[in-house]
């Protein structure tokens, strides 16, 4: 594993029906989205996930934790706690829960300024926002390991 500072990450953003994810690089604290995961009811196709662990071999996970905005768990925190557990229990690599309040909401302005058009855009239909949150995630990430305050 390298050194804390010089690791690659694949983030997550948790979903029931699609995975959102990102890898990025802590020494530049730079991330790009991926392709999402199709899950059901919340479970991957692991053999998807053992194919991106294989490809990009990353030395860290992270992963969003959706709190109420009261900072509380909500049901969706047990099961993006519970992937997180799996992703290290399957992979033995060390995973972060990130609180994630906002990501979604981000990543959907951030897909409008791009000219996705929610109900016309196919793209935004297939994919969603999910990489980019995910993306967020792992940008959210990084400023807490810099001290900054989330955005």
């Amino acid at each position: 594993m390298a050194e804390a500072g010089k690791r690659l990450i694949l983030a997550f953003d948790f979903g029931t029906r699609r995975i959102g994810v990102a890898v990025g690089n802590e020494m530049i604290a730079s991330a790009r989205p991926l392709d999402p995961l199709p899950a059901r009811d919340g479970i991957p196709d692991w053999s998807r996930v053992t194919r991106l662990v294989e490809e990009w071999r990353p030395d860290l996970f992270v992963v969003g934790l959706p709190l109420n905005m009261d900072g509380t768990e909500s049901a969706m925190s047990l099961r993006a706690r519970k992937f997180g557990k799996r992703l290290y229990g399957r992979y033995g690599k060390t995973c972060e829960m990130v609180d994630e309040r906002g990501s979604t909401r981000e990543a959907k302005a951030i897909a409008r300024e791009a000219g996705h058009l929610r109900d016309r855009d196919k793209s935004y239909r297939d994919d969603g926002v999910d990489g980019i949150a995910a993306v967020l995630i792992l940008e959210s990430w990084f400023a807490h390991q810099e001290g900054l305050p989330k955005a």
